[in-house]
């Protein structure tokens, strides 16, 4: 194969989307059983772990703590339909609790700048007006497009991958 027509590295493509796009669309289950679905900033830790803050009070707050079920995408809706890459994650969220926090509140934001800000321990403890999240990711797939050049088979699909160094899906 050429240098145009290779097979694009699946798994690398999942590392740049995760480690350059911000925002993930969470994907929850209501008390009644209906999806609900919430973009949120996060920050990757290892793309096993993602985390973000949330008012307790927040749908997807509240849902997590009945079911902490979740799947989500990541992706950048600022680029045309056909150019775009995708990461769907699917794990177990849950609320990281005051005494936790020192061992969690290093990793869980952008050591690069990328955007968002640090919040310090008495905004997401106690009487703070946020709590800290973690989504430990089980499972990852890349949205591949129909019309891929090398991958495109017509249809839409999700090809499994794992975006950790040395790991295959």
């Amino acid at each position: 194969m050429s240098e145009e027509t290779a097979a694009p590295d699946l798994h690398q493509m999942a590392r740049d989307v995760l480690d350059s796009i911000r925002y993930v669309v969470l994907g929850t289950i209501d008390e009644g059983g209906r999806t609900r679905t919430s973009p949120v900033f996060f920050t990757p830790n290892g793309y096993e772990d993602l985390y973000w803050v949330s008012h307790p009070g927040t749908h997807h707050s509240l849902n997590l703590h009945r079911d902490p079920r979740l799947s989500g995408v990541v992706f950048d809706s600022s680029r045309l339909p056909g150019e775009t890459e995708g990461v769907y994650v699917t794990g177990v969220a849950r609320e990281i609790h005051d005494d936790e926090l020192e061992q969690h509140l290093p990793v869980a934001f952008d050591p690069d700048g990328r955007g968002g800000r640090r919040f310090e321990p008495q905004e997401v403890a106690g009487d703070g007006d946020l709590r800290l999240w973690v989504l430990h990711v089980e499972s990852w797939e890349v949205h591949i497009g129909a019309g891929h050049p090398t991958l495109g088979t017509g249809q839409d699909r999700r090809v499994p991958v794992d975006p950790r160094p040395g790991r295959r899906a």
